[in-house]
């Protein structure tokens, strides 16, 4: 073998005489190598150089391998396939004149190798055939030889930076063992070997799936060694190719470049990975990598024309028809894999695309799926075209399975994949119209297989709406459209009660198409309960009276109570229920008492009667005190009351509405209520001579006393609060008399005050063995604070009697009650009870007294009849009997200045808070009355007496309480040790 066999000599010298006749043509070269190098081909030596293996093995018609080995500063990439040409050499060096021109080989373009300037500045080649290598220091030289002043000129301008791949150099040397050719690249620096370590990491799957000519890639680094070899047992692959008619050619191909035109094959492959795991490059391959980003979960390797960077397919109807194609090729990829059972709806198109190509691409596949058989239907599981499916708005997988015999072309959809469906152009049935075209004469038991495909979809509120005219099968053979308030049977139902109940309307679910489902979708378990709770229970029990058959309304219902009584718990109306009495005839249950009971005892027999005995053995009694029948006397709740308009089940209580505007916020009911009222019923039918007993009862029963001792919360408009009188105790207080014609309310109470019970009527001897509570709650009155308006007048009337004789100690009482009460009487008494000169007290005229709430006012007798309290106390007694206050007519104003004097200092030691001076007076007046002492405006004490001084200096200093001690000291000096020494004990 000669040492220069591939003629780079030759090729040298042609080049060197290029540029020196022409150094533009330098200027050219050097430009063309550094736009690819830094340009197209900048991260791309890799792939490249795998194509150009690929190529090597497709010329040679062997078997394509390649291996990257990257040891150090230097990476070997040696291949199988035809060895170095001389024609290969010459192309290398010739920019875009490809030696591979008329071969169907995956380089096209004959500039591929530039991609190792991104590396290196010195690639070699070394093949069987010979070895060649490329030099930038090499070629720097050469051209300094040539003594070229242009050339000198254009490499000066250039910073030195000349073409590496124009002048070709022989190369000695063989590749390694088991391959034809090798490539060695001595890296450049740190950076480039960084790229090579990136790009060899990134190297997988695609590049065999572009280069079909390459059958393994081994790749040995200092990190480690891998193979890539049968690519596509890891993914499903599709390939479509072609060679254009010359008419399409003429089309296609007009717009692109020379060597392109002459090579009208294309080829397009899709392939989608096995394991959804695997993570794709995310771009278009044209076969080899380009920065067009591809959105789909998917690999797309098609001859797409580039534009002059190598980066970018280029547009044109080139591309156009490639997108097309690549379009039909993808949907024959999903039919295949949905033939084979994937679920390819993960695969459509969805979503905004990546790009403008991507977008293409996307427009084109979106446009032929719907046309292609991808989808399988549910009734049959054949594949059907997405524009011949259908399916059901939130139906899930159980239920459309169901309706896949009732709905042709019905496929199963999820909300994960809606937005693929849609753009597939499947229609879509609304829920609710599926629904409403059921109804078919189907058996019960198709019906419950039908609620059971449900469970999964009833806990969703949107779909429960749809559902909502679900046809259901009644037990009597109707079949009716809509769940919500129908009755699901259960075993303990007797079979005639339900029966008994269907003639009146109750809408029973068949049996035999029962489901849990139904529950969901507002069916009730018929239970004892729901079974009276429904409207036509109650009509057929509230016109029973009327029926044709009341006998059977009462078994039915008595059967169903008897169950379980607490099942009539606030079903007031079930009172109504007609039942037979003793005589046999037919009377409301709440007109009816239970023989020998405590209610029998004490109720007006013209308003009730005994309920027949075999009624009583056969429910039972607490059944028919469910219903309303008295054993003792009853309760009626009711919650959340307004006043304004009081609920049905009160509408029997006596008086309800009077006690309703009593009770209401300044006598108005509008916008009042009550969050929970209890009251006892039939207080009306009480005998007079009863009572005794009943109030006895009332103390021993829980429920009875509650509702009767239990105050009202009554809440206004104004959201404010007010506890007013049960409707019991205020019935009781209104309504029940004595023998004596007078009312029990308002007496005084066994337990009262003696001065207050003085001035009260005397309750009745059996009112002392009362519960105390009930004694209150009837009206008795055990201290001031228990009397109402009426009864507060009633004492005022006696109290201002003459004839009645009142010491001082229990006038002095009353009024520090009286002048806290809270509530007031209509008018106040024209006469009034004062203070006497004797310790008892007198009556005047209300226009003759004045509340005095201060001791200095008590010397002005000027004033007239002495109401005495204090504090807050005082103004009540004030408001109360309409008598003014002594500071309101009486100025209170000392008459002369006195003469000023010290507060003797151990009156000061023992009282701290009294003033540090005082006024003496001779005389003391004011508003030209006589007094002994006075305290004024500004809090001066002024005294005539050594007892007034005292008083005077107490009230000024607020120690009323330590008047004595102070006189004691102004008049015994002498006792001031032992007066000291005891106050070290207050």
């Amino acid at each position: 073998m000669s040492d220069d066999v591939f003629g780079t000599a030759g090729i040298r010298e042609r080049v060197l005489a290029g540029w020196a006749a022409a150094p533009v043509r330098f200027r050219e070269d050097a430009n063309a190598e550094e736009d690819l190098a830094l340009g197209g081909y900048a991260d791309r030596v890799v792939a490249e150089l795998a194509q150009n293996a690929a190529d090597a093995a497709a010329r040679g018609g062997t078997p394509g391998r390649v291996l990257y080995e990257f040891r150090g500063t230097t990476l070997v990439v040696a291949n199988t396939g035809t060895p170095l040409s001389a024609e290969g050499v010459e192309s290398l060096a010739t920019l875009r004149a490809s030696a591979k021109r008329d071969e169907a080989t995956v380089g096209r373009f004959g500039v591929g190798f530039a991609a190792v300037l991104a590396v290196t500045d010195e690639p070699v080649i070394l093949s069987r055939s010979g070895g060649v290598r490329f030099s930038k220091a090499d070629t720097a030289a050469a051209i300094a030889d040539l003594g070229s002043a242009g050339l000198e000129t254009e490499v000066r301008r250039r910073d030195g930076q000349v073409p590496v791949l124009r002048l070709p150099f022989e190369a000695h040397g063989e590749p390694p063992e088991g391959y034809d050719t090798a490539v060695i690249l001595p890296l450049r620096d740190e950076a480039a070997a960084a790229l090579v370590r990136r790009l060899l990491d990134e190297a997988g799957d695609a590049l065999l799936l572009a280069l079909p000519g390459l059958e393994r890639i081994e790749i040995a680094t200092a990190d480690g060694h891998r193979v890539i070899e049968d690519a596509e047992s890891r993914w499903h692959v599709h390939r479509v190719a072609g060679v254009f008619d010359d008419h399409e050619r003429e089309q296609l191909l007009a717009d692109r470049p020379t060597e392109e035109r002459t090579r009208p094959q294309w080829s397009v492959l899709w392939a989608l990975p096995r394991d959804e795991a695997v993570e794709l490059p995310g771009v278009v391959h044209a076969p080899t990598p380009t920065d067009e980003a591809l959105s789909l979960h998917a690999l797309l390797l098609a001859t797409f024309p580039l534009d002059p960077t190598r980066r970018h397919v280029a547009q044109g109807p080139l591309t156009d028809r490639l997108v097309r194609e690549a379009a039909a090729a993808y949907a024959e990829l999903l039919r295949l894999r949905a033939e084979d059972g994937d679920d390819v709806l993960r695969l459509v198109p969805t979503g905004l695309a990546a790009g403008a190509l991507d977008r293409a691409v996307r427009d084109e596949i979106t446009a032929v799926l719907p046309d292609t058989a991808i989808l399988r239907a549910v009734a049959d599981g054949a594949l059907i075209r997405p524009r011949d499916a259908v399916v059901v708005e939130g139906a899930d997988e159980a239920f459309t399975t169901t309706l896949a015999p009732l709905v042709p072309g019905l496929v199963r959809s999820s909300l994960q994949f809606r937005t693929a469906l849609d753009a597939l152009q499947v229609r879509r049935l609304e829920l609710a119209e599926v629904v409403d075209q059921l109804g078919a004469n189907e058996s019960p038991q198709w019906w419950r297989g039908l609620y059971a495909s449900l469970a999964g979809m009833v806990t969703d509120a949107l779909l429960r709406e749809s559902l909502g005219t679900l046809p259901v099968p009644l037990a009597d053979g109707r079949l009716v459209r809509g769940v919500r308030g129908l009755l699901l049977p259960g075993s303990d139902l007797p079979v005639d009660v339900l029966k008994e109940f269907g003639e009146y309307g109750v809408r029973v679910v068949h049996p035999e198409a029962v489901d849990p489902a139904l529950e969901r979708l507002g069916a009730l378990p018929a239970t004892p309960r729901t079974l009276l709770e429904d409207s036509a229970v109650r009509t057929a029990v509230e016109h029973s009276l009327e029926a044709d058959d009341p006998d059977a309304i009462a078994h039915a219902v008595l059967s169903l109570v008897a169950a379980d009584p607490s099942q009539a718990d606030g079903l007031w109306w079930l009172a109504d229920l007609a039942l037979r009495d003793a005589d046999g005839d037919l009377v409301p249950a709440n007109a009816l008492v239970i023989p020998g009971s405590e209610a029998e005892s004490v109720l007006d027999r013209d308003e009730v009667a005994p309920v027949d005995q075999a009624l009583l053995d056969r429910y039972g009694l607490p059944a028919l005190e469910a219903v309303g029948v008295l054993a003792t006397l009853g309760v009626v709740t009711a919650s959340d009351v307004a006043l304004d308009e009081l609920p049905e089940a009160l509408n029997d209580l006596d008086g309800i509405e009077d006690w309703a505007y009593d009770v209401a916020p300044d006598g108005s009911r509008y916008g009042a209520t009550v969050g929970e009222l209890s009251a006892i019923r039939d207080l009306d039918w009480i005998t007079d001579d009863a009572w005794p007993r009943v109030l006895e009862l009332f103390g021993s029963s829980p429920d009875l006393r509650r509702a009767l001792v239990t105050q009202v919360r009554v809440v206004g408009p104004d959201d404010r609060a007010l506890g007013v009188p049960s409707y019991s105790a205020w019935w009781i207080r209104e309504r029940v008399l004595l023998e004596d014609g007078e009312p029990l309310a308002g007496r005084a109470d066994p337990d009262a005050d003696p001065v207050l019970a003085s001035f009260l009527d005397e309750a009745p001897e059996w009112t002392a063995g009362l519960d105390p509570e009930v004694r209150t709650a009837v009206g008795l009155v055990r201290e001031v604070g228990d009397l109402d308006a009426d009864g507060i007048s009633l004492l005022l009337e006696r109290l201002a009697d003459p004839d009645r004789e009142v010491d001082e100690s229990a006038i002095l009482r009353l009024w520090s009650q009286l002048g806290t009460l809270p509530v007031f009487p209509g008018a106040a008494p024209e006469q009034v009870r004062v203070l006497a000169d004797d310790g008892l007290t007198r009556v005047t005229g209300a226009s003759r007294a004045v509340v005095v709430d201060g001791p200095m006012w008590l010397q002005r007798e000027d004033l007239g009849g002495f109401v005495v309290a204090s504090g807050a106390a005082a103004d009540g007694l004030s408001d109360l009997f309409d008598v003014p206050m002594a500071q309101e007519v009486a100025e209170g104003k000392v008459d002369g200045d006195g003469t000023e004097a010290d507060v003797p200092a151990i009156v000061r030691e023992l009282v701290p808070e009294v003033p540090a001076m005082w006024w003496e007076h001779e005389e003391l007046t004011v508003d030209g009355a006589e007094v002994s002492w006075w305290v004024d405006d500004d809090g001066a004490p002024h005294a005539a007496t050594f007892d007034g001084l005292a008083k005077a200096l107490a009230w000024a200093s607020g120690r009323w309480d330590q008047r004595h001690v102070i006189r004691a000291v102004l008049s015994e000096p002498g006792r001031s040790s032992e007066l000291l020494v005891d106050a070290a004990y207050d």
